[in-house]
């Protein structure tokens, strides 16, 4: 299965480059995960519960970086293992392109499933990849600018929500 799209992230390429090198960004990001743990340089360990047509199962796996250009691109690839449910590894190579927004993302995805998986069909399978990426970009995205927004603007009612003030640290630590 491949898959190739764009988003425009209203956040300069430097703050988009440091949220995919967060572990703490990406559990958020990624629709399931329960646990995100390591570092860009040593890779990240993660366990992420989802269910495909009728298979449900909890994937434990890693994920690499690779071909690291800050802040312009970098390669990820990763390997999960459901036991019984079956196998999911891929890659994507994400690229990051200033523009009038902020930051044009583009990737191309590609993966591969095996085991009970691999038995639903490509069909269900390519819309369940495809709902999965455009569900964590999407993600990514609010996050990245919820945390551009409130690094630059700041509480604009005096009352800030949890979420709003774990976005700002977030940001804060990067562009300090």
């Amino acid at each position: 299965m491949k898959l190739s799209d764009s988003r425009d992230i209203a956040a300069p390429p430097e703050v988009v480059w440091a949220a995919l090198l967060d572990a703490e960004v990406l559990k958020e990001c990624v629709p399931g995960c329960q646990e995100m743990t390591g570092s860009p340089e040593e890779g990240f360990e993660a366990v992420v519960v989802q269910k495909v047509g009728p298979v449900k199962a909890t994937f434990k796996g890693q994920v690499t970086m690779s071909e690291m250009n800050e802040p312009t691109s970098l390669t990820l690839s990763g390997e999960g293992k459901g036991g019984a449910a079956g196998f999911a590894k891929g890659g994507a190579d994400v690229t990051l392109t200033p523009s009038d927004v902020g930051t044009t993302l583009s990737y191309d995805v590609e993966a591969k499933v095996g085991g009970k998986l691999a038995q639903l069909g490509s069909r269900i399978i390519d819309g369940f990849a495809k709902k999965m990426a455009d569900q964590f970009f999407t993600r990514f995205q609010e996050v990245v600018e919820g945390a551009d927004k409130a690094g630059e603007d700041g509480a604009e009612d005096g009352g800030e929500s949890a979420a709003a003030g774990e976005k700002k640290g977030w940001f804060k630590r990067f562009v300090s």
